[in-house]
C-alpha cells in the first residue's frame, strides 16, 4: 500500500489527481467542524453517541459533524440510503431494470433519480435532527445577535442542512469524477478516521490527567482491535476461484480460445450493507420515539428498550437473523448465475466436468449460496460478538472510543481502503501501458 502511494506521487497526472482528492476531502472535513448558526453545539454536544443506534453509525460516518451541529451534519448518509432504495428497486420495477441495461444512457438517468430520491430523504432527515436539536434545547433563539421566531431558525437550519448533504453528494461526484476512487466511499472512509482519531485523543488525554483506565487494559483493547482488523482483512480478500477453460476457435485465418480463465466469487459480496440495513431497521422505531420527545421509562419506548433495545438478547439475535436475509436477497442482485452461464456458454467456455447451460448455472448457484452463508454468518459474527465482549471485557473503556472501533467502522474502512489501492494501481498500471505505446 505505502510502496503504491509513492509510485502515485512519482506520477505527475496521478499526483495531480490524488491532490485533488485530498483538497476536496479537507474542505469536507472543514464544512464538518462549521457550525450553522442557530445551534448551539455545546447544548446538544453528548446527547448523542452512546446509545448505540442509527444515530450514532451517522455520527461515526460524519466524524462527529452531528454532534457539532455543523453544516454537513448529514452527510452522505441520504445518498447512500436513496442509491441502496434504486438498487432494490431495479429488481422489483421492470422500467428501472431497462434502464440499468442501457450503458451510460440508461446510468444517467439512474443517477437522476437517485439525486431526487436523496433530496427527498435529505429533506426527512434534516426535519428529524432539527426536531431533535428542538427537543434537547439546542436551538437557539435568534442568528447573529437578532431575535427571530423559533420556527424561522428551525426552518433555516433545516435548509442548510439540506444544503450540506446535497453539496456532500458534489463533492463525491467530484472525487470519482477528477480524483482516485469511490468519492461517497472516500468520504465514509475519512469520517470514520476523524471519529477513531478524536476519541484516541480524547482517551490518551484523560489517561495522562489520571481520569482514564489502565494502561494495560488499553494494551489488550489495541491488540483486540488488531485482532479484528486482521480477520476482517482476510475475510474481505477471500474469494472463491472458479476455473473455465474456453475451447479453440477459428475464425478466418485467426485462433480464439484455447485457454483458461476463472470466474471470482468473493466471501463476503456485499460487504457492509446487511450490517447498515440491519441495525437501521431495529434502530428505526427507537429513533422516532426519541425525536418525539417521548418518555424512556414509560409506555412502548420502556418495552423497545428492555426487550429490543441495543445489547438487549433479543435484539443480537434479531440481528443476525436480518443480516442472513440481507445477505442472500443482496446476493441475488449482485450475481445473476444463470447470466453468468449463458456468457460462458455463448463463448465456447465451459466448467471442468460440468455441461453448459442449466448444469453449469445450478452449480454456480450452490457454490454462491455456500460462500453467501459463510459471508454471512461472518458479519452476524462481527455485528454482535466484539461489541458484546467490548461491553464485558473492557468496561473502563469510555464509549467513545468502542463507538470509534465498532466492526461496522472497521469494516468499512477496510473495504474501503482496498478499493482505492485496487484503483492506484490500475491508474498506475494505464499510465505505464500510455507511456510504452509512445
Amino acid at each position: 500500500m505505502f510502496q503504491t502511494l509513492v509510485n502515485a506521487f512519482k506520477n505527475k497526472d496521478v499526483r495531480r489527481k490524488l491532490l485533488i482528492t485530498l483538497a476536496l476531502m479537507f474542505v469536507y472535513r472543514l464544512g464538518c467542524w462549521l457550525p450553522i448558526p442557530g445551534i448551539n453545539g455545546a447544548t446538544y454536544e453528548g446527547s448523542s453517541g452512546n446509545s448505540g443506534n442509527i444515530l450514532d453509525l451517522l455520527s461515526m460516518i460524519t466524524g462527529g459533524a452531528l454532534q457539532n451541529g455543523a453544516f454537513l451534519a448529514i452527510g452522505i448518509s441520504p445518498y447512500i440510503n436513496a442509491s441502496i432504495i434504486i438498487q432494490l428497486l431495479t429488481v422489483a420495477i421492470p422500467k428501472l431494470e431497462a434502464l440499468s441495461r442501457q450503458g451510460d444512457e440508461g446510468r444517467k438517468k439512474l443517477n437522476k433519480i437517485t439525486r431526487v430520491f436523496t433530496l427527498i430523504l435529505a429533506v426527512a432527515q434534516a426535519t428529524g435532527i432539527v426536531i431533535n436539536f428542538s427537543r434537547s434545547g439546542a436551538i437557539q433563539t435568534g442568528i447573529f445577535g437578532v431575535a427571530l421566531p423559533a420556527w424561522l431558525v428551525c426552518t433555516f437550519v433545516g435548509v442548510i442542512l439540506v444544503a450540506g448533504s446535497m453539496f456532500t453528494m458534489w463533492l463525491g461526484e467530484r472525487i470519482t469524477e477528477i480524483g482516485v476512487g469511490n468519492g461517497i466511499s472516500l468520504l465514509i472512509f475519512v469520517g470514520i478516521l476523524s471519529t477513531a482519531g478524536i476519541s484516541i485523543v480524547s482517551v490518551f488525554t484523560a489517561w495522562f490527567d489520571g481520569n482514564e483506565m489502565a494502561p494495560w487494559s488499553l494494551l489488550v483493547f489495541a491488540l483486540f482491535v488488531l485482532v479484528i482488523f486482521a480477520f476482517i482483512v482476510f475475510i474481505d480478500l477471500a474469494e472463491r476461484k472458479i476455473p473455465v477453460h474456453y475451447a479453440k476457435q477459428i475464425k478466418g485465418r485467426k485462433q480464439y480460445g484455447g485457454q483458461t480463465s476463472y470466474i471470482p466469487i468473493k466471501v463476503n459480496a456485499s460487504g457492509v450493507l446487511p450490517i447498515i440495513f440491519s441495525t437501521a431497521i431495529l434502530s428505526f422505531p427507537q429513533l422516532i420515539m426519541s425525536m418525539f420527545n417521548m418518555d424512556p421509562a414509560s409506555g412502548f419506548y420502556a418495552w423497545w428498550t428492555k426487550w429490543l433495545g441495543v445489547g438487549q438478547p433479543i435484539y443480537s439475535v434479531l440481528v443476525g437473523l436480518l443480516i442472513l436475509f440481507f445477505s442472500f436477497f443482496y446476493a441475488q442482485i449482485q450475481f445473476n448465475a444463470e447470466e453468468v452461464a449463458r456468457n460462458i456458454q455463448q463463448y465456447g467456455g465451459n466448467i471442468t466436468g460440468l455441461r453448459p447451460g442449466k448444469m453449469t448455472s445450478d452449480y454456480l448457484k450452490k457454490i454462491n449460496k455456500r460462500l453467501t452463508l459463510f459471508g454471512a454468518i461472518f458479519l452476524a459474527f462481527i455485528a454482535i460478538v466484539p461489541s458484546i465482549i467490548f461491553s464485558l471485557v473492557f468496561t473502563g473503556i469510555s464509549a467513545s472510543l468502542v463507538n470509534a472501533f465498532s466492526a461496522t467502522g472497521m469494516l468499512i474502512v477496510v473495504s474501503v481502503a482496498l478499493e482505492f489501492q485496487k484503483q492506484l494501481e490500475s491508474q498506475l498500471m494505464m499510465k505505464q501501458y500510455r507511456g510504452f505505446l509512445k
